[in-house]
Formats: structure tokens, C-alpha cells, sequence
């Protein structure tokens, strides 16, 4: 039995170490699809809370056979539209800023390499702010949370084909708009 398949036994028996076990591992993987989602960092923690009490009580829906990041990035993807669905359902009246380069860490082992790959990071967030929804959601998916292009195909209900041609199409978005940027600001 995996790790991931103790930790869920655990989990639906009631283990509250085993859930907040679960939580950390998973934690960042799901603030990154509500942050791409709504494009702010408080509203993203909000949402990725709101996704895990929504995946505590959906736990015995999650069948061994599946693998678990793939159904967790469903729900929490699922999670997000609804979101999404009733705010644009609301009248308007306020709106949410719009945070274009979320708070990085320093990963670099000096000064000048960190703000080496602090830079690199903005510019790619910056450039995945550009592209479409459809593009920059492959990119996420595929990219950035790792999964797998018959993943991403069950996930978003299409053929692989199309999965994969979507994520070439949006490889090439995210390169065009890095280039356009990076040169903008004299790189």
C-alpha cells in the first residue's frame, strides 16, 4: 500500500495528524490552482481552504485505483470554477486587484543568484498573465503541477490530442510572451 493510500486510510478513520500530514504535502500544490484561478494571493489561501474542507468530505469518493494528485487537482479545479461561477454571478461593485508578482522566496544561495531567479520568476509570472485562460491553465497543469497529458485529458473532458496540441500552442504563448517582455525591459 502507498504512502498516499496509509495517509487517506488514516485520514477517513479520522487521524487528525494523518489530515494535517495531508494537507502540508498537498498545500502548495493547491494555492498555486486557486492563485491561477484568482490572480490574488489572499483570495487564493482563502480558496485553497475552502478546497481542502471541500476534499476532507469528499474523501470516500476517491477510489484507490485513481491516483490521488490528479483527482485532489480535479476538485480543487472544480473548487475554483465554482468560485469563479458566483462572482460573476454577483452584481458588480467591487473588484479584486490584480497582484502580477506574487511574493517569492529566495532560493539562491547568494544575493546576486537569488535575485537572478527572483527576476526570471517575475517575468514568467508576468508572461503567464498575458497568455489566455486555456493556454495558461495547460501550462499549470502539465508544466508547473506535473501531470500527465491523459491526466489532464480525463480532467478537462477532452481527447489526448488535443491536450497536447493545446499544450505546444501554449508552450509557444508562454515563450512568445516571455520573449516580448524580456526584451521590453532591455533583456
Amino acid at each position: 500500500m502507498s504512502d498516499v493510500a496509509t495517509l487517506l486510510e488514516r485520514c477517513r478513520a479520522g487521524d487528525e495528524l494523518a489530515w494535517e500530514m495531508l494537507v502540508r504535502r498537498y498545500q502548495s500544490r493547491v494555492y498555486a490552482v486557486a492563485y491561477h484561478y484568482t490572480r490574488n494571493v489572499e483570495d487564493a489561501r482563502d480558496l485553497a481552504q475552502e478546497i481542502f474542507v471541500r476534499i476532507y468530505r469528499r474523501l470516500d469518493s476517491f477510489h484507490g485505483e485513481q491516483r490521488f494528485l490528479p483527482w485532489l487537482l480535479r476538485v480543487a479545479r472544480n473548487a475554483c470554477i465554482d468560485r469563479l461561477r458566483r462572482l460573476q454571478a454577483r452584481p458588480a461593485g467591487s473588484s479584486a486587484t490584480l497582484d502580477e508578482t506574487p511574493e517569492l522566496r529566495a532560493t539562491g544561495p547568494t544575493p546576486e543568484q537569488t535575485s537572478a531567479t527572483e527576476a526570471h520568476k517575475r517575468l514568467l509570472y508576468r508572461a503567464l498573465n498575458r497568455m489566455s485562460v486555456k493556454n495558461r491553465e495547460i501550462i499549470l497543469l502539465k508544466e508547473i503541477q506535473g501531470l500527465k497529458f491523459e491526466e489532464i485529458s480525463e480532467m478537462l473532458g477532452v481527447p489526448v490530442g488535443t491536450v497536447k496540441s493545446r499544450s505546444n500552442r501554449a508552450r509557444l504563448e508562454l515563450a512568445t510572451q516571455v520573449r516580448a517582455l524580456d526584451s521590453s525591459y532591455g533583456g
